[in-house]
């Protein structure tokens, strides 16, 4: 914990450091001290777009998970939606999130709608990928049990297999916990509206150098704790789960 700190002062003193020494104009670099000055002082502004992205990316996140263990499931009970899901899938992850905003925007309009499904769709691939694979290496020795006590396919699916894709779903929480608030942030930068993305754009179209950096950092603090978050909320998961 001690070397975080010490971490985290040291880029901030590298930062300032970089910022009066390389001649760059504030406008390029401002210092740390402006940058943290405007957050402390104008903390109404923050607050409100920090929370709108929050909440579409802590929605974007429940639902992208949902679906790609939904479809994980349907994935395991029949092979011809194996065969049909799973390419439709892999090309929805090949695809640049970047390239899909404009393409959904135009389907689902510029609102917080295509917002949350960005951020679902950066949400769905790695529960899809981890929970099916949980779900195929289930222990041998507990599968054959159960079928030798007579359990259906559902069953086995309630008692073992669901239970033991836990952790893996637990993993992609922690894998996407950042994504998707960097990625609703995208979302909002690109549409405008609402949330850190629209306040970053807004500042650097007026020429507010500390406010459009203290976004960003706003906005790699709140990931960074999101990632945090979900790490923690994985160890305990995956503790009781195995």
């Amino acid at each position: 914990m001690i070397s975080r700190y010490w971490t985290v002062l040291a880029l901030l003193v590298g930062w300032q450091l970089f910022s009066s020494l390389s001649g760059l104009n504030r406008i390029v670099v401002p210092g740390p001290a402006g940058v943290f000055g405007d957050i402390a002082t104008n903390i109404g502004v923050y607050l409100p777009d920090l929370a709108w992205t929050l909440g579409m990316a802590a929605g974007g996140l429940a639902v992208g998970m949902a679906l790609g263990t939904a479809l994980a499931v349907a994935v395991w009970s029949s092979r011809v939606v194996s065969g049909m899901m799973t390419p439709v899938a892999l090309i929805m992850r090949s695809v640049p999130v970047v390239a899909m905003i404009p393409v959904l925007a135009r389907v689902f309009g510029y609102g917080w709608t295509t917002v949350l499904v960005i951020t679902s769709v950066v949400s769905f691939f790695p529960a899809f990928v981890l929970v099916g694979a949980r779900l195929r290496d289930a222990p041998p020795a507990t599968s054959d049990l159960m079928a030798v006590l007579g359990a259906n396919r559902r069953t086995l699916l309630r008692r073992l297999l669901l239970p033991h894709a836990v952790p893996g779903l637990l993993v992609a929480l922690r894998l996407t916990a950042s994504s998707a608030v960097l990625a609703a942030m995208l979302a909002e930068y690109l549409m405008g509206g609402r949330g850190l993305g629209a306040l970053f754009a807004q500042s650097v179209s007026f020429h507010q150098v500390d406010r459009a950096w203290g976004t960003a950092l706003v906005a790699t603090a709140v990931s960074v704790a999101c990632f945090v978050a979900a790490r923690a909320v994985e160890r305990r998961g995956i503790a009781r789960f195995t």
